[in-house]
């Protein structure tokens, strides 16, 4: 009994032990076998991850792709189908339709026709597109006083209607980009909503200028610079025919008068044919000639042709000779014909305000005499005070005479230090203030580096009356920097913290290269009112006591009674 226990026992024994062994077995096995699994997942996560950071790149690749050939499309809709034709079978019964390559072979380029530089939101479907090509001067750069005067006049409506396209007409990528970043910053909200686009060509949108033949008797500079004017209008009609409705061609030296955006509209939408052409808002060179945007391929196709035989005004004389004369008629019916397709409006609507041509060393005071004389200055019914200033002033353009909307201010130049003092004879509460420097005879005349200052009667009223930091600088005078001049005027809200004013002051930081136009002076005051129809001497009587009357009003046939 006791050896068939025993024997029993180490039956179990052994039979345990190799059940032990043999799930240890098992158990390495299968550990084993699920570390190669997650070995292998690990793996296969790390190959998906490399595949995918791969296809990324390949979609990256292909939007890239998608999005050049999208905007060389945009740009060159009109030679879509010459550019296949270009490229056509070789086939021997295949005839080759003449394509704008043969004229410009170097356009073959692939980056000839897509702008080096471009600023801007895309914005399409407006009725008008305003096209301003600019190029390098060796004096004076014209092109932010041109748009300065060409957005200003623009209603915030108008403003949403409009597109105004800068081309940098340069080959020099380092300079259109400069130009580019110096608009941005003098015209940010313009840019972010809009309004002003900045494009620059390709320096292989260019040919080989050296291997031009002279013509006409013009020296080969000449022949250089308006056979590159003929590109640059080119270019700048392309990049803008899919914008809007019209296209007008302007200069980067030019003023604008008031309202000039929906008078062309307007003028555009009444003509009685779709018959005209060119509608010319100015008598002077290519400046003011509106297109409609559905006649511009046909109007590039012909400047590309012939764009280093003849200048831009001759051949668009040439196109319409060829649409509506007939060779066997005089040139009496020839012009009667042409008149049909180049309609003039009067008055004009710009004036040339540049001296200094974009031909090097060309002095070119040209005026459109159907211009008109335009105001030099802007009045504003402002609250009495006592004027001073530090400048010498130029014969009779006074402060006195600009702050009461009688005339401008003309003074010698400006150096660091020199002020234009405005204090009220009683505190009052200004809520804006707008102030231009410059004018249309002499738009380079303004104000740089200048601030405006306010002095509150309250003297603690920014501090709470604690030793802080105020909010705004403060000079040791006691008044306090509000703003700077921008691109030659100033305007702003005045906080309701500084309470009512003891003065507004214009200092100049730092010396003016030139003399100085204070143009427009215009100071919101805040009062409630009612209006009432009350004489004009009444209205002199209030300003005179302190009060004012709102900017832009026109305040010939009524008047703000106070309460």
């Amino acid at each position: 009994l006791f050896l068939s226990l025993l024997l029993r026992c180490f039956f179990f024994f052994f039979l345990n032990l190799f059940l032990s062994l043999l799930l240890r077995y098992v158990v390495d096995v299968y550990q084993r076998e699920f570390l190669a699994l997650r070995d292998r997942l690990h793996s296969a996560e790390q190959e998906n991850l490399r595949r995918s950071k791969e296809l990324n790149l390949v979609l990256d690749e292909i939007k890239k792709a998608i999005a050049e050939k999208q905007a060389l499309k945009d740009l060159n809709k009109t030679w879509e189908t010459r550019l296949k034709l270009w490229n056509v079978s070789s086939s021997k019964t295949v005839l080759q339709l003449p394509s704008i390559l043969h004229h410009l072979p170097h356009l073959q380029h692939p980056e000839s026709l897509q702008p080096a530089v471009l600023v801007g939101q895309g914005r399409t479907g407006v009725s008008m597109v305003l096209g301003v090509p600019s190029v390098k001067r060796e004096v004076h750069l014209y092109l932010p006083d041109t748009l300065t005067s060409l957005m200003s006049e623009l209603s915030p409506a108008e403003r949403e209607d409009c597109v105004i396209v800068v081309l940098v007409a340069e080959a020099d990528q380092q300079y259109a980009s400069s130009v580019a970043e110096n608009l941005r910053s003098l015209f940010p909200a313009e840019i972010q909503s809009g309004l002003l686009e900045v494009v620059s060509p390709s320096s292989h949108f260019y040919p080989d200028f050296s291997k031009l033949r002279e013509s006409f008797g013009d020296p080969k500079e000449r022949v250089r610079w308006r056979t590159k004017q003929n590109l640059d209008y080119s270019f700048l009609m392309m990049y803008a025919q899919s914008k809007g409705t019209y296209y007008v061609q302007l200069e980067d030296d030019i003023v604008a008068r008031p309202n000039y955006f929906t008078t062309m509209k307007n003028f555009a939408l009444q003509q009685p044919s779709e018959e005209w052409m060119i509608l010319e808002f100015s008598q002077l060179g290519f400046i003011g000639k509106m297109f409609k945007s559905v006649d511009l391929p046909m109007i590039v196709e012909f400047m590309l042709m012939f764009y280093k035989d003849k200048p831009i005004d001759w051949l668009l004389d040439h196109i319409m000779w060829v649409k509506v004369c007939n060779p066997e008629k005089d040139a009496k019916h020839c012009d009667r014909q042409k008149a049909n397709l180049r309609i003039r409006f009067k008055p004009s609507l710009f004036q040339h305000v540049g001296v200094h041509s974009s031909l090097a060393g060309k002095i070119q005071k040209l005026k459109d005499k159907d211009f008109g004389k335009q105001n030099l200055h802007k009045g504003h019914i402002n609250p009495a005070a006592e004027l001073s200033s530090s400048l010498k002033t130029y014969q009779h353009f006074t402060l006195e005479k600009a702050y009461q909307g009688e005339d401008f201010f003309w003074a010698f130049t400006p150096v660091s230090g020199d002020f234009i003092r405005m204090r009220f004879f009683t505190p009052v509460r200004v809520e804006r203030f707008f102030f231009r420097s410059g004018n249309i005879e002499h738009p380079g005349d303004k104000l740089f580096n200048t601030t405006v200052e306010v002095l509150p009667f309250d003297k603690e009223a920014l501090t709470d009356g604690k030793e802080k930091s105020p909010k705004y600088h403060r000079t040791e005078d006691g008044f306090y920097r509000i703003a700077w001049f921008h691109n030659g005027v100033c305007e702003g809200e005045v906080e309701p913290s500084f309470g009512p004013l003891e003065a507004i002051r214009l200092t100049v930081i730092t010396d003016s290269p030139v003399w100085v136009i204070l143009s427009e002076v215009g100071l919101l005051c805040a009062v409630h009112f009612t209006a009432v129809a009350v004489p004009m001497s009444a209205v002199a009587a209030l300003a005179c006591r302190g009060m004012a009357l709102p900017l832009n009003t026109a305040a010939n046939n009524q008047l703000l009674r106070y309460r």
